[in-house]
């Protein structure tokens, strides 16, 4: 598994429903899903700007609020 996939796999889960009980987890597991299933040039600029978008909330969590 990918430094990028980490701890995701740690997500609460819902034995019943078999998900993710943290949305925001969710959502991230099936954007990297639909980007997977894409042809490779398509999915090299997806996951770029994800990578970018996932950067700037990292570093605005820095910013004082």
């Amino acid at each position: 598994m990918s430094a990028m996939f980490a701890g995701m796999e740690s997500a609460p889960v819902d034995p019943e429903a078999g998900a993710a009980l943290d949305p925001e987890a969710d959502a991230l597991l099936s954007r990297l899903r639909v980007i997977e299933d894409q042809p490779l040039e398509t999915r090299a600029e997806a996951f770029t700007h994800l990578h970018d978008e996932l950067r700037q909330r990292l570093e605005g969590g820095d910013q004082p609020a």
